[in-house]
């Protein structure tokens, strides 16, 4: 793959994860702040670390869920790791500046 491809394929993960919604709040995942890292190996397998609002989150497992499923449908992806992580642990300040303005916190 060229760098421009896998460029590509990051940017692709990154818009795809931007619309899975965590379902008791209604901002994306991303933009709340709950990816804190993706790793994306040019022979198709993403790992993603991710964290939930609370570590006893009702909906842990269908988020996850919903990140293996969506990611493991961009173009390029052939696996996906989906690493829950509660350190550090997460907080408003984590959130984009959209999100804060969305739930009207900035």
């Amino acid at each position: 793959m060229t760098p421009e491809e896998i460029l590509k394929v990051e940017k692709d993960i990154v818009l795809t994860l931007k619309n899975i919604y965590d379902p008791e709040i209604p901002v994306n995942i991303y933009d709340l702040g709950l990816i804190y890292n993706i790793d994306y190996d040019p022979s198709g397998e993403v790992t993603i670390q991710m964290t939930l609002t609370a570590p006893n989150c009702p909906v842990a497992d269908q988020l996850v869920e919903d990140v293996n499923m969506q990611v493991g449908k961009v173009e390029g992806v052939k696996k996906v790791n989906v690493i829950l992580v509660f350190e550090p642990a997460w907080d408003k300040s984590m959130m984009s500046e959209e999100a804060l303005l969305e739930l009207g916190l900035f």
